[in-house]
């Protein structure tokens, strides 16, 4: 069961190393990040081994995504659960939902001449402070304006 979740890295505790019943030497790593929910959550993770060096890079503040799994144990009659940390990804937080730019809009809108067709560009100059001159330069949207005003 992998899962993902995303957060902001509130504490990272002390490392905790120690040796296996084979001799192997171990190290663990947890640290606590809380979600940016309607209810934020603070979750606490674990990463053993190699992962802990690659953890080091990140301080708490900044926001990351976690993908970990549930694993739980029997000891003396009681269950423990762990969230074990196998992936840990710094989420930019300036990325645009989508993955592409925002289009950005000019400074000041380029707007086509008055239609005079309709000998209406004297009541495009006085609409324009209203903001109207965008939409009066179509016959329709003039009626439309001009029928409010």
């Amino acid at each position: 069961m992998a899962l993902e979740i995303e957060g902001v890295l509130q504490q990272v505790l002390p490392e905790v190393t120690g040796t296996s019943k084979s001799g192997n030497s171990w190290v663990k790593q947890d640290f606590v990040i809380e979600t940016d929910e309607q209810y934020p959550k603070k979750v606490n993770f674990s990463l053993w081994g190699d992962k802990v060096a690659e953890f080091k890079q990140y301080t708490p503040g900044d926001k990351i995504k976690v993908s970990f799994n549930l694993e739980s144990r029997e000891y003396n009659g009681r269950w423990y659960t762990e969230a074990r940390a196998w992936r840990v990804d710094a989420v930019d937080t300036n990325a645009f939902i989508g993955g592409s730019e925002p289009t950005h809009m000019p400074s000041s809108p380029t707007l086509p001449p008055a239609d005079t067709r309709y000998g209406r560009s004297s009541f495009l100059e006085d609409a324009s402070y209203k903001g109207w001159l965008a939409v009066a330069d179509h016959p329709l949207l003039l009626l439309i304006v001009e029928a409010t005003r």
